[in-house]
């Protein structure tokens, strides 16, 4: 299956994404991923991309779009993929249509993981990472630390990261609902669109996700 998932920050996009790529034994391709790998193999793209970023400006989509297309041309994604993170605008989407209608070619499904913005805050907001090992991560209400404040693998103190911080959640929700939220209206346009909720458990969200994929690819025929 060739899908695209969409979802405000907190929705649990990378984990998802992780395990469907995994049942559905399809690449995950990320634009984070994208970026790294161009760069560290010091392709023409991952250079060019690097030049805007030392700069402090985005990259442009064209350089964006043309890394995702030769990502998706390669071997093992040949019966499918799952686009984490892009398209992030209409803009994006309707580069990605035509690259994909010039290789034959099509979207199988959007998958859209819908959540509350209270929810989405409770979830990033709580978060408390060790200063000692940033591996070690908590949650105020979900997973809190036997000691408040304190770490309880090496006893590091527990700090919120500034993105993490209410007042910064609610900026990016707002980006999402101006740039990335419009692409869900661009594909219902072209009946690709499955809306599931992303609240419970990762292995609920998983099992609900699957089961929609299936219905939308029988649905194609």
């Amino acid at each position: 299956m060739r899908i695209v998932l969409v979802g405000p920050p907190g929705a649990g996009k990378g984990t998802q994404a992780a395990f469907l790529a995994k049942n559905l034994s399809v690449p995950h391709i990320s634009t984070g991923d994208l970026f790294r790998a161009n760069i560290s193999q010091g392709t023409d793209l991952g250079k060019e991309a690097k030049s805007y970023m030392d700069a402090g400006n985005l990259v442009p989509d064209e350089v964006t779009i043309a890394m995702a297309r030769d990502r998706m041309g390669q071997p093992d994604a040949a019966k499918g993929f799952l686009l984490d993170g892009f398209p992030r605008n209409v803009s994006q989407a309707e580069a990605l249509d035509k690259a994909l209608a010039t290789d034959s070619v099509k979207l199988d499904a959007v998958l859209d993981l819908e959540i509350p913005e209270d929810e989405v805050v409770r979830r990033i907001a709580g978060r408390r990472i060790c200063r000692t090992d940033s591996a070690h991560v908590f949650h105020v209400a979900n997973q809190p630390p036997k000691k408040e404040g304190v770490c309880d693998i090496c006893g590091g103190e527990l700090y919120q990261r500034d993105d993490d911080s209410e007042e910064t959640v609610r900026r990016r929700l707002e980006v999402y609902h101006t740039q990335t939220e419009p692409i869900i209206e661009h594909y219902q346009a072209q009946g690709l669109v499955v809306t599931i909720s992303a609240l419970g458990k990762v292995t609920e969200v998983t099992e609900r996700a699957m089961e929609a994929l299936q219905r939308a690819r029988s649905a194609q025929g």
